[in-house]
């Protein structure tokens, strides 16, 4: 792939997140005042306070946002940020108009609501763009406060989640508040990836045998590490394999079969990439 062909495809990319995101806003939470933390939760309670459309409000607030970060902390933002945040804006209104509610159920709507924006913001993410908001302003909180940058994106979207639930009422701010969770949730499936791996740390007499076993049996690469065991104060060596679900009993099999006396952890791994699991 070329240059420019990458370029092409990484912006279509961030095209289908801001998309997705705001069709998740517009059949979804700003009908039925969702306001689930963000500038477009600002733009929802002004919408419904003022009849301000949303997009103008994001944008407005997302501008002097970039700017703010840009002059404080310097240029930490490409183009294709910018690009992420003013599409989204300019959709957003855009789309206001052709597009109606799909459900004014407000649970159903926290819940596809959430799953929209989270999955196109994660498209978004993936590939190097951004959709602006609370982001930056929780790395203005960051600089001037000793909050930490995750701690300071829950402090700001729970203000706005607070003041949503002042203006709707409590039981939409409830209902904000969960479409936050899923969107969030949803935002680290599509970061992650959906499938777990399974990484396998092996301490034994015989490290030599499970290691062959492992490569020639299971076809999976073994890494051995070297440490110490703090109560003899002897060497040891810990050998690492990462596996699919599937392949964890096979592994639990070979150790038991060469000794039964052998130290097995095995741990959740979210993202395996390299040869024999996904490409980089």
């Amino acid at each position: 792939m070329s240059r420019w062909q990458r370029i092409s495809y990484e912006y279509t990319m961030i095209t289908l997140g801001v998309v997705l995101t705001a069709l998740g806003y517009n059949w979804f939470l700003i009908p039925n005042k969702i306001a689930a933390g963000g500038v477009s939760g600002i733009g929802t309670v002004f919408h419904y306070l003022w009849g301000w459309p949303v997009g103008v409000v994001m944008l407005s607030l997302n501008i002097p946002l970039f700017l703010a970060v840009t002059f404080i902390l310097g240029p930490k933002f490409g183009v294709k940020s910018v690009y992420g945040a003013v599409s989204l804006s300019v959709l957003v209104d855009v789309l206001a108009v052709v597009t109606g509610p799909v459900t004014t159920d407000p649970l159903l709507a926290a819940i596809y609501g959430g799953g929209f924006v989270g999955i196109g913001i994660g498209i978004t993410m993936r590939f190097q763009g951004s959709t602006g908001g609370t982001d930056l302003a929780a790395l203005l909180l960051h600089h001037f406060t000793d909050i930490r940058l995750g701690q300071a994106v829950l402090v700001i979207d729970a203000c706005i989640i607070a003041l949503a639930g002042l203006v709707f009422g409590p039981e939409l701010g409830l209902y904000a508040f969960l479409a936050l969770v899923v969107s969030s949730r949803a935002i680290d499936l599509v970061q992650e990836g959906t499938g777990y791996n399974k990484a396998a740390y092996i301490i034994s007499e015989y490290p030599e045998e499970i290691a062959r076993e492992i490569m020639n049996r299971l076809e999976r690469g073994v890494t051995s590490l070297q440490g110490i065991g703090m109560f003899t104060r002897s060497d040891r060596q810990v050998l690492m394999v990462i596996v699919s679900r599937r392949e964890v009993s096979a592994v639990k099999d070979l150790v038991r079969e060469i000794d039964p006396r052998a130290f097995l952890v095995i741990s959740d791994v979210r993202e395996v990439l390299g040869e024999g699991f996904k490409g980089m």
